[in-house]
């Protein structure tokens, strides 16, 4: 089958496309810098440039392709709305499709994004879920929470530096799930005709509040952590601020996603139903706590095997 993965260079579209051609499947990646994508390339992918806001681009992008699936969504550099990023992006992608034929699609979307209606991300998933539930498309929707790999830059690096670890809002429970993991069911929807013109939650083994994360951190680490809890009022006057200036508006719109992740309500659900319909096995799901302790373990090896070479004056310059 030939596979379009738009959003390759992603953290999880790049894993779908590994997935992709480990399972068989000819993969394509439409991405806007080919040379920032040489090593999905080197894997064994086709790439074509294109862009989302550029209909033109997309035409040769599904030339032959069977299906599309859809991780793209805007960066945070990105200075434009989220708006025009991804939902006129979608729009020209849906259009695109129908015109070359393509039926089948597989979504990438949000957990509980109907309940977050005024978070612009999460309105964009909704309202892309009910487009394509009022298509023809063959569409399977996958809802996630949020990715393992979040966990690193957000808690593990500053619990390892004794940086201050900063959360907002209530504590929310979130269930994790490793993008591996993630890319395993996107690409299972491709053989399963029973996942066709429906929706399923995709998320980790066990959901995790903010406190239980810091906590396994520090035990995996060795190290103890300093936590600052943003108020949320404080950022509702930085959304504030950034919406003023207009280059801001897409950071004013990411700090409204603080009010799922900081707003109390848990992000989770239960998936007997969903690893029944893709036919995978619970059991091989990676844990948050394995990640944990295999990332520490991983970067704490190369620290000491760096403190071999250094002299005794480079140590103490080291913050371990």
């Amino acid at each position: 089958m030939q596979v379009l993965v738009v959003g390759g260079t992603g953290t999880l579209g790049r894993q779908i496309a590994s997935r992709a051609l480990e399972a068989g499947h000819q993969v394509r990646c439409m991405v806007r810098a080919p040379r920032k994508a040489a090593f999905l390339q080197e894997w064994g992918c086709e790439l074509t440039r294109g862009d989302l806001l550029e209909p033109a681009s997309l035409d040769y992008a599904l030339e032959g392709v069977d299906a599309v699936i859809d991780a793209a969504t805007s960066r945070p550099s990105d200075p434009r709305s989220v708006y025009e990023t991804d939902w006129d992006g979608k729009l020209n992608l849906l259009r695109a499709c129908e015109k070359a034929g393509v039926k089948r699609f597989v979504f990438l979307s949000l957990l509980a994004a109907p309940q977050f209606r005024q978070v612009p991300l999460m309105d964009i998933k909704h309202c892309t879920e009910q487009l394509l539930r009022e298509s023809d498309f063959d569409y399977t929707i996958l809802q996630g929470a949020a990715f393992m790999q979040g966990v690193i830059s957000q808690f593990a690096i500053p619990v390892l530096e004794s940086q201050t670890v900063w959360v907002s809002g209530s504590p929310t429970a979130i269930a994790y799930m490793n993008t591996q993991d993630m890319a395993r069911f996107a690409v299972a929807a491709l053989e399963r005709p029973e996942t066709i013109r429906a929706s399923y939650p995709v998320v980790g083994p066990k959901a995790w509040n903010t406190g239980e994360v810091v906590q396994l951190c520090e035990q995996a680490s060795g190290k103890s952590a300093r936590v600052f809890r943003v108020p949320p009022v404080l950022l509702d006057l930085m959304r504030g601020v950034c919406n003023f200036f207009e280059p801001a508006v897409n950071v004013a719109e990411r700090l409204a996603f603080a009010e799922v992740t900081g707003g109390g309500e848990s992000l989770d659900a239960p998936m007997e139903a969903t690893y029944g319909a893709f036919g995978l096995d619970p059991a091989d799901a990676t844990t948050l706590e394995d990640y944990i302790r295999e990332y520490y373990t991983t970067i704490l090896k190369r620290l000491r095997d760096m403190e071999k070479d250094l002299d005794k004056d480079a140590k103490k310059k080291l913050p371990f």
